[in-house]
């Protein structure tokens, strides 16, 4: 009964895709049309006064409009059936507010445009911050007659403006009174202060402070609920974004979940939300309506910066000022892909295309999609080069990359197996259980908003760091950089913290360590940026002892060195050192393997040069002194090779190449049973896999992997096992039984252990980068990866391939130790 002097409403947050509702077998209105909104039926005539109410709901897999089929239920993203977001009773006086729409300046100019219905006489607002404290006099505004909204102006003094660097947020507390000032309806919105300007030929502006998207596309979407997602993960995914530095991020292919916007105000990331489209647009007249539905819901939210009227030609052109209809604020539309409204949103340029942007474009340039990550290709592959010569262009407004996450879900009707479609949804920085990949943490130092140079200690280092403030609003003052002197092993030898700089955004400064007497002992210094709200930015590290040096410490002479001895056959030498017996073929100079006792190792078929075609002209063997050298002499003499066995020491072999021709790769390689290993320990930078042109993003220290069979993008099991690892001083590598290590004098070399296996749904070379044949390879260059759409060739400088400058030979020296 006390519904009689109420309005009530049944409210969808989404549906696929038509939705008739019925109540107590009535109709409650016109069918909805469209999936991706938030729409709603009053229901109030229909209910009973008492007893029970009957709540039907139809929803259609296909819809009865074909645009809104080709929008949704054709697009690039998995699509379900059924309700996947809220549905919920909104109950409310006869005299309520419907909606509001605020605008709210970083000036404290503030207007409040407050639609109602029913009987009130005047309606009244209060802005609130967070603590509960009042903020400046409210502000009120008379109605007369019929008047569907009434908009409240004012000026709120000593406010603080929101931003995502500091994501301040108020309430405005709106109430609807009656004649006699009493309170009739009264709601709490949640917003911020902030000024957004698009400044033709030069920017992105916000609160007067130019500013750099550095984003991501993401879609909602979890293995085992689809497109229904939870507070919880909706956390977790604006949090990942957070922590890889970056500062935006566009809603693709359609709104979020209003969560997640909540979760973008109050963590701080800047929105481009989207009306639903790929490739194929929504016809005029159920467009408008989802327009409508698109901005009423979302236009209070701070984060919310551009509106996108769909994507990649998805574009109904008799849209684009419906937008402004509901929005006080004015946002921009962007047509994302294309050239609109003074912004160039170009879809995966190539690095040349960016240098000529930079030199001959006027419009402000912010790819909505960029650095595509199939697999492991693209996300921070590239990125290093294409930010770097973007932050040189002067119109830049920042880029997003695709994308987010894998989109792979639970087929119940296949045990669980996550499909990713193919190559189609494979295409994350994270794994569908967001699983950080190597490009996660490339993206977090190419975007970090504090720059630490040098990359490497200079011999004669004092402690002083160059450091950049990329942040848009913060000083450093309200940055904390502890540092750590540790060993390879990971024992801590000294810490401290530097003292606050005062840094302003945008300029360059030095960063002082006050390491103590001694600090030169040590081999590595970790640097952690710690920032305002006490999140690590990045952590840098810098080797301070070298391969050599740890080499000479490690390498120690058996107690009680046993005498060499050789057995020399026709086609086989064989050197016993103790227990051990290397062999070697003598019609190749390759080793043939190695074995201690009953321990075999079957290590062979090198050292094999890359990139090379050899003959053994000779093989040469002979003592010197207590040693015994192995030495084959190959054609052509740009490849050589010397092993020297010492009585109780590890073997030391030393060798030369050069490549005269661009290559994809130079070293040398072994042959080693894939079945045979089990997993990996090592010094140097881990613990993901490098590229070419993703070196960035790692951390050197000591390692261990067990060994793994991952495609990244088809199964997650991170770090993968297989690959490329850079900054090399040892590997020990585990097998059935007994472990053997191999040490380097070389700094800078890159281990090659094995080869990724190519993508089952692959059907794309750009994302497999080229390997050698061996499956142990000691590498001075790697190549680079591509991207989905472009080779890796036109992905800017780090993504060409290898040339060996001035055509110097390489020479490397490894120790291997079998004891």
């Amino acid at each position: 009964p006390a519904w009689k002097a109420k309005r009530v409403f049944i409210v969808f947050e989404g549906s696929m895709t038509d939705t008739e509702v019925k109540i107590n077998g009535r109709s409650a209105g016109d069918k909805h049309q469209g999936g991706f909104y938030r729409f709603k039926y009053e229901i109030t005539s229909l209910l009973h006064p008492a007893g029970a109410n009957l709540l039907e709901v139809k929803v259609s897999k296909m819809s009865s409009d074909s645009s809104v089929n080709h929008d949704e239920r054709q697009g690039d993203f998995w699509v379900f059936g059924g309700i996947y977001r809220p549905v919920y009773l909104e109950i409310v006086p006869s005299s309520f507010i419907d909606r509001i729409a605020i605008n709210a300046a970083a000036d404290g100019a503030l207007q409040a445009d407050v639609y109602q219905e029913g009987k009130a006489v005047s309606v009244r607002a209060r802005v609130k911050a967070r603590n509960g404290r009042i903020m400046g006099p409210a502000l009120a505004a008379r109605l007369s007659g019929n008047m569907e909204m009434a908009s409240l102006k004012g000026t709120i003094r000593n406010i603080k403006a929101w931003n995502p660097e500091f994501p301040i947020l108020y309430d405005l507390e709106v109430q609807l009174l009656d004649e006699r000032g009493r309170v009739l309806h009264q709601i709490e919105q949640p917003f911020g202060f902030r000024t957004v300007e698009v400044r033709p030929h030069d920017g992105i502006y916000l609160n007067g402070q130019r500013v750099l998207l550095k984003g991501v596309d993401h879609h909602c979407e979890w293995p085992e609920t689809g497109r229904t997602l939870s507070p919880s993960i909706n956390r977790t995914d604006v949090a990942l974004i957070k922590e890889m530095n970056m500062n935006a991020v566009r809603m693709s292919h359609y709104p979020p979940d209003q969560d997640f916007l909540d979760c973008c105000d109050s963590l701080g990331l800047l929105v481009l939300d989207e009306l639903t489209g790929w490739q194929a647009h929504y016809d005029t007249e159920v467009g408008r309506k989802l327009v409508k539905e698109l901005v009423i819901r979302d236009v209070n939210h701070p984060s919310v910066i551009f509106w996108d009227n769909g994507n990649e030609g998805g574009f109904n052109r008799d849209l684009d000022n419906d937008f402004a209809l509901y929005d006080p604020q004015h946002r921009k539309v962007l047509h994302p892909w294309e050239r609109f409204n003074g912004i160039d949103t170009k879809h995966y340029p190539t690095y040349n295309y960016v240098v000529n942007s930079v030199l001959y474009d006027n419009d402000i340039f912010m790819p909505t999609e960029f650095m595509h990550g199939l697999y492991d290709g693209g996300g921070g592959a590239g990125l290093e080069d294409f930010w770097s010569l973007m932050m040189q262009h002067p119109a830049c407004g920042g880029g997003f990359i695709w994308a987010f996450h894998d989109e792979a879900i639970a087929r119940t009707d296949k045990g669980g197996w996550l499909d990713t479609d193919g190559n189609h949804a494979p295409d994350g920085l994270l794994g569908p259980h967001r699983e950080k990949e190597g490009s996660f943490y490339t993206v977090k130092a190419v975007w970090s908003p504090v720059q630490i140079h040098p990359d490497r200690l200079h011999p004669d280092f004092d402690g002083r760091l160059t450091v950049e403030n990329h942040y848009f609003f913060p000083n450093l003052q309200s940055c904390t950089f502890p540092w750590k002197l540790m060993d390879w092993n990971q024992h801590l030898r000294a810490a401290g913290t530097c003292g606050k700089i005062d840094l302003a955004p945008g300029k360059t400064g030095d960063l002082l360590l006050d390491l103590p007497a001694g600090w030169a002992a040590n081999d590595v210094l970790y640097l952690e940026g710690i920032d305002p709200r006490g999140k690590e930015i990045f952590t840098w590290s810098w080797a301070i002892s070298t391969p050599r040096q740890v080499a000479q410490k490690q390498i120690i002479r058996s107690a009680v060195p046993a005498p060499l001895s050789v057995l020399d056959t026709e086609e086989v030498l064989t050197i016993h050192s103790g227990d051990i017996a290397w062999s070697f073929d003598k019609k190749t100079g390759y080793l043939l393997g190695i074995r201690n006792g009953r321990q075999s190792f079957p290590l062979h078929h090198g050292p094999l040069p890359t990139g090379m075609t050899i003959r053994l002209r000779q093989f040469d063997y002979y003592r010197a002194g207590e040693d015994y050298i192995v030495e084959p002499v190959y054609q052509p003499d740009s490849f050589a090779v010397k092993w020297t066995f010492s009585p109780g020491m590890p073997v030391k072999l030393e060798y030369r190449y050069l490549q005269k021709k661009d290559a994809d790769y130079t070293g040398i390689t072994f042959d080693y049973p894939e079945d045979s290993i089990r997993g990996m320990t090592w010094v140097g930078n881990g613990p993901y896999r490098v590229w070419k042109n993703r070196l960035k993003g790692g951390r050197l220290g000591r390692w261990h992997k067990a060994y793994n069979n991952t495609v990244t993008g088809e199964s997650w099991d991170y770090p993968e096992f297989k690959g490329y690892h850079s900054r090399l001083y040892w590997v020990r590598i585990e097998q059935r039984g007994q472990p053997f290590t191999i040490h380097t004098e070389n700094d800078g070399l890159f281990l090659q252990l094995l080869r990724p296996d190519a993508p089952k749904g692959a059907g794309n070379r750009n994302t497999m980068p080229a390997f050698p044949d061996g499956d142990l390879g000691f590498m001075s260059s790697i190549p680079p990866i591509g991207t989905k759409f472009k080779p890796a060739a036109e992905m800017g400088p780090r993504s060409q391939q290898n040339m060996m400058l001035n055509y110097t030979p390489f020479q490397g020296t490894l120790w291997f130790d079998f004891r």
